[in-house]
């Protein structure tokens, strides 16, 4: 870690990217959409309230002081993201956080660096990071995604997420949308992709069934089995998201996440969802900063966000 010169450090905006093994803390210039200085630390989801606030609060202690004290927090849901308190039951994370005070709770451990924390869900502060300074900059309207452990996403007007209205599903979130009668991530998620393999492979219940990025691998050395598994999840998605890029009006999405690393197996079958039912045909763009846009969108966040001073 390099730290930036005083006057980079004092203009710099501190952020912070929870997630569910791993707290990134970071100094972010916004103007310029990049990262000055990076840190990050493990995080264990399952532990108690002090020790997921303690592995925070020392991963943000590690970037140089003399920073703004104003910071930008990326964390997933469900979070109440305007008074900074964690609402997490039944997800098989951070349920030591549910109804946690995590903002007082960070202030209290960042003494004299942390007078505000600005919350928001890691999917809209990677479209926001993607808007300023990604493959959705130039798009006034432009559906995010994240694909990984399951289907993030953001609705994105004008560089803003858009959570309610007739033009988004519930909350704004495509992961709460329904195909066939059954939760999307039913279909389209890493335990999803894995149990659709191990069917159409003939793996015996509680065997071992193979990760995304060795599923990945079969596919793309031309194993069918594989290449139809990739073609079924993300053929779904692009279906039961067509209606509402269409609502929305969105000209692009834009796919980010570890999945979407598999880009070749992922945007044809994307693609082919999307258009099956005369849905309307948009450039769907891989992310142009997968691991900075986060940082980025929390840094905008911190500075632009409505709420008091």
């Amino acid at each position: 870690m390099t730290a930036p010169a005083p006057d980079a450090a004092a203009a710099a905006v501190p952020v912070l990217d929870i997630g569910g093994t791993h707290v990134t803390a970071a100094l972010v210039d916004p103007s310029a959409g990049r990262t000055l200085v990076t840190t990050r630390r493990p995080l264990g989801a399952h532990a108690t309230a002090d020790g997921i606030l303690d592995a925070i609060a020392l991963a943000a202690r590690e970037l140089p002081a003399g920073h703004n004290p104003h910071w930008g927090v990326a964390i997933p849901g469900p979070f109440d993201y305007a008074g900074g308190i964690g609402i997490f039951t039944g997800i098989g994370k951070f349920e030591s956080l549910h109804g946690v005070d995590v903002g007082a709770g960070l202030r209290r451990r960042l003494p004299g660096r942390a007078e505000r924390l600005r919350f928001l869900n890691d999917a809209d502060a990677f479209a926001i990071g993607e808007h300023r300074a990604g493959a959705a900059a130039g798009h006034d309207r432009v559906v995010c995604l994240t694909l990984g452990t399951g289907v993030g996403s953001s609705f994105l007007a004008a560089g803003r997420p858009v959570h309610d209205g007739a033009t988004v599903p519930p909350g704004g979130v495509a992961h709460r949308l329904t195909v066939r009668g059954r939760p999307l991530e039913d279909t389209v998620s890493r335990r999803a992709i894995r149990a659709d393999h191990a069917r159409r492979t003939g793996t015996a219940p509680g065997g071992d069934l193979l990760d995304v990025h060795e599923i990945a691998a079969l596919a793309a050395d031309g194993d069918t089995g594989a290449q139809d598994t990739f073609r079924y999840a993300f053929g779904t998605l692009g279906q039961a998201l067509a209606p509402w890029i269409d609502r929305f009006e969105a000209t692009a999405v834009v796919v980010g996440g570890s999945i979407a690393q598999s880009w070749d197996l992922i945007h044809p079958a994307f693609v082919a969802g999307l258009t099956a039912d005369g849905g309307t045909a948009v450039p769907v763009l891989p992310s142009r900063q997968p691991a900075r846009a986060p940082l980025i969108g929390a840094a905008h966040w911190a500075l632009e966000a409505p709420g008091p001073s």
